[in-house]
């Protein structure tokens, strides 16, 4: 309680600076900027329902004036956002524009040739939440990648990351390379959208080290300390901005027999299971069709950790992923051999973590082994930022 009591005021002050607003411009709301670049040509938009101008879908947007769209690639969730995690998302055909929307999330998670030849440039806007597993900038990589081998420019629009006032986590050993962690980079790695793909390009990670010609929209007035309110939610099961600053911390559960609260009010602001034997609340987790399709434990009564007010008040002034529910609630599981699944090494993009808590060392010598590969990513990261930042 005297933690929550600690931020109340701060939450207060960042809750008035959300609805005041804090100036920041996003790359799509500068279309004086983008629209020159596009006219007599036809482009392809990389794009969820968070590729917003003001209240308008980027896709109406640039219809309106008349720009020729001649395809829309969907990431993981889908065109719209309606799609649950893990869920193949099918090529098919926009009702409303009439446009074909391209799948990057399923068997096909790169551009192909004879779908680029339609295109002569594409833009990528899509908002990110700044943790490495979080599956766009895996989706980026890939457009990078299909861009520089077809001739092709990106425009990327760029938005703020939420997370983007941190850096946390171990480095990804890339013996642990996945779609949920394709680069060396911490969990949380403190960069925008552009920001990470100039360091994708600069660092050669695309295939055979072909370079993607980039455009860049800047966010005006963005600093990296800056709290931003999520416009629209970027995935189904991150609903507000106490899930956004929680995600971090509580998406190791995804690779536990944990719940972390899909298919409730309150997803990655819940973790628990049935027969937990510690905790503050209970939920049963249901089937909710595009947002928790039959999700963990579903129709059982799961106790544990209520974490809501804790991503409200502390999260984002923490500065620093949580590993205090994973650590306490893995001492306390009567069931320690089914604890982890294999996914658990994949998110963490290592298996020491798992070794460590299997091991019962502590969070402060757990982050002490994170240290000298931050202080590594910390010196690669600022050859690439692009907006003002104070990290440590």
């Amino acid at each position: 309680m005297k933690i929550m009591a600690k931020y109340t005021f701060l939450y207060l002050f960042f809750q008035l600076c959300f609805f005041i607003g804090l100036g920041q411009t996003c790359g799509a709301d500068q279309s004086n900027l983008y629209l020159p670049m596009l006219k007599g040509k036809r482009v392809g938009l990389v794009v969820n329902q968070t590729a917003q101008v003001g209240k308008v879908h980027l896709v109406d947007f640039l219809k309106s004036k008349q720009v020729t769209i001649t395809g829309i690639f969907a990431p993981e969730h889908g065109f719209r956002g309606d799609h649950s995690a893990g869920e193949k998302v099918k090529t098919n055909v926009d009702p409303k524009t009439g446009i074909t929307i391209y799948s990057l999330y399923g068997n096909q998670k790169k551009p192909s040739k004879e779908v680029l030849a339609k295109m002569d440039v594409l833009i990528f806007d899509i908002q990110d939440v700044g943790a490495r597993f979080y599956t766009y900038i895996s989706t980026l990589h890939y457009v990078m990648e299909a861009c520089a081998e077809n001739n092709k420019t990106l425009i990327i629009l760029d938005r703020p990351n939420p997370n983007g006032h941190f850096i946390d986590g171990p480095i990804l050993d890339t013996a642990f390379k996945s779609f949920v962690g394709m680069h060396p980079v911490p969990v949380v790695h403190g960069c925008t959208i552009a920001e990470y793909a100039y360091m994708i390009n600069g660092e050669g990670w695309l295939k055979n080290k072909v370079q993607c010609k980039l455009e860049v929209i800047k966010i005006k007035n963005y600093k990296h300390w800056d709290a931003y309110q999520l416009p629209v939610r970027p995935s189904p099961n991150l609903p507000n901005m106490s899930s956004v600053y929680l995600y971090p911390s509580l998406c190791f559960f995804e690779g536990t027999n944990y719940s972390i609260g899909r298919g409730t009010p309150f997803p990655f602001q819940f973790v628990g299971k049935p027969n937990c034997s510690i905790g503050n609340d209970s939920l049963t987790p249901v089937h909710l069709p595009g947002i928790a399709d039959h999700p963990p434990h579903e129709g059982k009564l799961c106790i544990g950790f209520n974490l809501t007010e804790y991503g409200k008040h502390v999260a984002f002034h923490s500065k620093q992923i949580n590993l205090f529910w994973l650590l306490d609630l893995y001492k306390n599981d009567a069931d320690k051999a089914n604890f982890f699944t294999p996914f658990f090494d994949k998110l963490a993009g290592t298996d020491q973590l798992r070794k460590q808590i299997i091991a019962g060392k502590s969070e402060a010598d757990i982050r002490a082994t994170w240290q000298e590969g931050l202080d590594q990513y910390r010196k690669k990261r600022m050859r690439y930022l692009m907006y003002a930042d104070k990290t440590k």
